[in-house]
């Protein structure tokens, strides 16, 4: 065989195994986008100054995750990207705006995962860490774990260099007003932020962050960190994000359930969300946003509001915070 032949044999032999092996591969132009801010009772009778400041902060949110996918980005990078905008927003309980503990401290927690792989990382009871979500993404992509509490995931942080804030960095005057005179405010904001996205190349990634509840015990981890709980994304299924009262979404491994129940089931997304929060859980207790593996969403709560938003390829582009 002439070295011509030679060649010319090994690139037709090459050349298809190295384009199946792409793990990049635009399936088509379709993406979908979900986001939260919590679920609680939110007075509607509240100045339409405060309604717009947050419908404009979920707006310029969903906005960050819907152009990083519109560009084929990935669900991952938007998942994070979003989520740390919020985390950044006082007007959430994430992050800046972190509800106090019962000690007049902020623990934050926050998790990350990818239905490609199943690939998950996760931290709790952070106190120092400016983005919780974005640790959580280094928990999964730099060690062979899965979750980092307290201290050893505060430590993990100042070694690979993520930014470090003071405790303190987290307080605003209306948390720290509030939690002095242990009254509740117009706006019960106890549950989380997070997001789902469907991206291009047929990925769906889930990510969770909070600062807990108001007033909860030094320690206490809610669902928010917890995958199977409050996140969960399978390539086969769904993506879930979840808000609300932990305890009760740890008790029914609600985020999984949604997911199991699709795959030997065979329910629907709508038909799985709604079993999850108004059949399995009581009313009053929290709320959920979910894509499935063909860009179907769900926005699903059992709660007098939640701070909502959702966009995709089809251009829909909507946030709400009540029905």
């Amino acid at each position: 065989m002439s070295t011509l032949k030679r060649i010319s044999f090994i690139v037709l032999f090459l050349l298809p195994i190295c384009l199946f092996s792409q793990t990049n591969v635009i399936n088509n132009s379709k993406y979908t986008i979900v986001i939260h801010g919590g679920a609680g009772f939110i007075n509607k009778d509240i100045p339409d100054s405060t309604k717009n400041e947050y419908l404009n902060s979920l707006n310029e949110a969903l906005t960050i995750g819907k152009n990083i996918l519109a560009n084929g980005g990935k669900s991952i990078d938007a998942v994070e990207k979003v989520i740390r905008y919020m985390e950044d927003n006082p007007n959430f309980n994430s992050g800046k705006g972190a509800v106090f503990t019962a000690v007049g401290t902020h623990e934050l927690d926050a998790s990350i995962m990818d239905g490609k792989d199943l690939s998950t990382g996760a931290v709790a009871g952070v106190t120092i860490i400016k983005h919780p979500i974005s640790l959580a993404r280094k928990v999964k992509e730099k060690t062979k774990h899965v979750l980092l509490a307290g201290p050893g995931a505060d430590q993990f942080g100042k070694e690979i260099g993520v930014e470090i804030v003071d405790n303190h960095y987290f307080d605003t005057p209306e948390r720290l007003k509030s939690w002095q005179k242990n009254h509740k405010k117009k706006i019960d904001k106890h549950g989380t932020v997070g997001c789902v996205a469907l991206d291009m190349y047929g990925n769906i990634a889930a990510g969770t962050s909070t600062g807990g509840i108001s007033e909860k015990m030094h320690g206490r981890v809610g669902d928010s960190p917890l995958i199977n709980a409050g996140t969960y994304a399978n390539n086969k299924t769904c993506g879930v994000s979840a808000t609300g009262v932990g305890e009760l979404f740890i008790r029914n491994t609600v985020a999984f359930n949604i997911s199991a129940l699709m795959e030997y089931k065979g329910y629907t997304l709508k038909q799985a969300t709604d079993e999850m929060i108004h059949k399995r859980l009581e009313p009053g207790t929290g709320g959920l946003i979910a894509v499935d593996k063909d860009g179907n969403y769900s926005l699903s709560f059992n709660t007098h509001g939640m701070f909502r938003g959702v966009a995709n390829s089809k251009g829909l582009f909507d946030v709400k915070i009540w029905e």
